[in-house]
């Protein structure tokens, strides 16, 4: 098990995640991307309105409990979208705003990892 870094708004937090873990997480958010692209619209577009998407809700329950939530259809497009970030253990809990493209970079650096 290796230590994962987030990097949020105004610092970052580092907990113990597992290669699996990681590499679901990574697939969950290769999904909601695909979810995102399906509901974006490009700008002045009156079409009709994309079919609503599922949200993104993972859960990982290790050493530390990490949630991620996305709702895609409330983003004009994937550069733009959040995403709702939990971490929490018995002693502290962590809640907070992320970028979808800082979290997937954060997990890409992760993986690259020997």
């Amino acid at each position: 098990m290796a230590n994962f870094t987030l990097h949020l708004g105004g610092g970052a937090v580092t907990f113990e995640f597992t290669p699996a873990a990681a590499q679901d997480l990574q697939q969950a958010l290769e999904q909601l991307l695909q979810r995102l692209r399906a509901v974006a619209q490009p700008p002045g577009s009156r079409g009709p309105r994309p079919a609503p998407q599922p949200a993104l809700e993972y859960r990982h329950r290790g050493e530390v409990f990490l949630e991620v939530f996305c709702n895609p259809n409330i983003w004009p497009t994937p550069f733009a979208a959040k995403v709702l970030i939990t971490v929490r253990d018995q002693h502290l809990s962590v809640a907070t705003e992320a970028d979808l493209s800082q979290l997937k970079a954060d997990l890409e650096q992760y993986l690259d990892l020997p």
